[in-house]
């Protein structure tokens, strides 16, 4: 049979669990197919959804976040049974840890035949425990209708409770059997309406917030929907907005009230610390957020979060409200003074924060300051768990809408940046926002594979590798504990000529005045196209002397 001839039209377990993927406005998945998962990949083009074939199911994982962050659904992941699955385990652990909506398809060994132990392919001791174990929930089907019913249930956590990952794990003689799911099953369920919180607490809290003459608010990754609300109480209250990098330009970063995503700063921390009355939205305020082991508030504290259980985390309350934190801020402006306050003088906090990055790494922070200089004004930057992200380019770098800069600050994991930003790009409509990785060499040789998969999907995409020659955080880290450095200098690749070998075009900038018409000239020429920035040149790189730079 010639394999470009499509087999004949079956409503499988696998069409129903997609179309009703599809019937939410789900347009994208990303994954790579296996022998176990083709009766979820069968209905992709006739459902009119993308297929995004990463070359390892951690980008698969990645992607989806970048692509859920422009679009405001749930990114989605299609792996096969065993070693697919368990490849995307790392970016199930992020979703988790940074709040993020991923639902996770995979097949499962057939119903009667678990805990066999029979060496069957793929075979896998328990892989909806071993899920569970670390997203929101995980769960086995065991009909059709059992799968559907749990991609509603997903689609619903989604929507109205705190985001994060789900995993559907369908066993194969189900997946591959007819559905019987009648279509009326398979729509999208009304969205409910959010919900708004206690209005006696919304009370409470607006009294407080009238009477304070200080208050300060901090946007957590919570907050980023609720944007116009959050700039509309700021304005009213001529209050002061910090937010964590997660929720990075809730308010946009060119407002006067912004502090931008500070926290990690001492002398942004010092300002929430001293408000008056604190309010915070959206965000758990957890250590790796800010740097510190807590943030010691001596004002009253207001906290706002769709999760009840977050409302006393890491900094007590004195009122708490559980709801939408769109819903509640509006609520709150609705219960505030008409007459808006003037807004707070900030000179002397943003001068102490400028003077607080410089003084970490400065040249880190110089050259962060270039780069962020050349991109578009609206660009997305994917970032990683790199030195010239954290230490530098997400404080430096001031953006103004939500989701601006993709990152993950808590689970921090290496491999992040590339695949992100393919997802992130794959959102957009033609044309679309220009989309900037910036990330370190070692970040980059986590996920290169991944160059592939941007240059077959035809991306426009400049990713921009800052080459520090290895893991200078843990060489310096070792240095500090009196470790002589061990595993941390890295052979580098001709990084121009691996991004030719991969159909991409390289360019090199050899001096911090090489930077900004590269990038303008990569962002312009379209591709994807890889500038390397060697910060550190030395005796670890393979390829010592400039060669392939166009």
């Amino acid at each position: 049979m010639n394999a470009d001839i499509a087999a004949p039209y079956a409503d499988t377990a696998g069409r129903a669990v997609l179309e009703t993927v599809r019937n939410y406005g789900v347009t994208a998945v990303f994954g790579i197919p296996g022998t176990h998962n083709l009766e979820l990949y069968r209905p992709l083009a006739d459902l009119g959804m993308r297929a995004v074939t990463n070359r390892h199911e951690q980008g698969s994982g990645y992607g989806a976040d970048g692509w859920a962050q422009q679009t405001g659904l749930p990114g989605v992941v299609i792996t096969t049974s065993g070693p697919g699955l368990q490849n995307a385990m790392s970016a199930i652990g992020t979703a988790f840890c940074e709040s993020r909506p991923l639902l996770v398809i995979s097949p499962g060994v057939a119903l009667g035949a678990e805990f066999r132990d029979v060496g069957t392919l793929h075979e896998t001791k328990d892989a909806t425990a071993m899920v569970g174990a670390i997203a929101e929930w995980s769960r086995r089907v065991t009909s059709a209708a059992d799968a559907v019913d749990a991609v509603h249930d997903a689609f619903e956590l989604f929507r109205t409770g705190r985001p994060r990952p789900v995993h559907i794990e369908i066993p194969l003689d189900v997946l591959e059997a007819p559905a019987g799911v009648p279509a009326a099953a398979r729509a999208a369920r009304p969205v409910p309406e959010p919900a708004r919180g206690d209005a006696a607490a919304v009370r409470d809290a607006a009294a407080l917030l009238t009477g304070a003459r200080r208050p300060v608010i901090v946007a957590g990754g919570g907050a980023t929907r609720a944007g116009r609300a959050v700039t509309a109480l700021a304005e009213r209250l001529g209050a002061p907005v910090l937010t964590t990098l997660n929720g990075k330009a809730t308010l946009d970063e060119h407002h006067p009230l912004s502090l931008g995503s500070n926290l990690r700063l001492d002398a942004a921390r010092r300002v929430a610390e001293d408000a008056e009355v604190l309010l915070v939205l959206g965000s758990k305020l957890g250590e790796a957020e800010l740097w510190a082991p807590r943030l010691d508030a001596r004002g009253a504290v207001i906290r706002v979060d769709i999760s009840p259980a977050q409302l006393g985390k890491n900094l007590d309350a004195a009122v708490g409200i559980a709801g939408d934190c769109q819903a509640v801020a509006e609520d709150l402006l609705a219960a505030l003074p008409d007459e808006p306050r003037p807004p707070r003088e900030l000179t002397d906090e943003r001068a102490a924060i400028a003077a607080e990055t410089s003084a970490t790494l400065p040249e880190t922070v110089v050259l962060a300051e270039v780069i962020a200089a050349a991109l578009p004004h609206d660009a997305i930057v994917a970032g990683d768990s790199s030195q010239i992200v954290y230490m530098a380019l997400a404080n430096v770098l001031r953006q103004s809408r939500p989701h601006s800069l993709l990152y993950t600050p808590t689970y921090a994991t290496l491999g992040y940046g590339l695949p992100a930003a393919i997802g992130a790009r794959v959102a957009q409509p033609e044309g679309g926002r220009p989309v900037i990785a910036v990330v370190g060499d070692g970040a980059l040789m986590f996920c290169v594979n991944e160059l592939a998969t941007a240059v077959e999907q035809r991306l426009d995409l400049t990713v921009v590798c800052v080459d520090n020659g290895g893991y200078a955080e843990i060489k310096q880290n070792e240095v500090d504990r009196g470790i002589p450095p061990v595993g941390v200098d890295l052979v580098q690749p001709d990084w121009v000529a691996l991004a030719h070998a991969f159909g991409a075009t390289g360019r090199r900038a050899e001096t911090l005045d090489d930077i900004e018409p590269a990038l303008v000239a990569a962002i312009a020429a379209g591709g994807v196209q890889l500038v390397h920035i060697p910060q550190n040149r030395g005796a670890h790189s393979a390829d010592a002397t400039p060669r392939g730079a166009s």
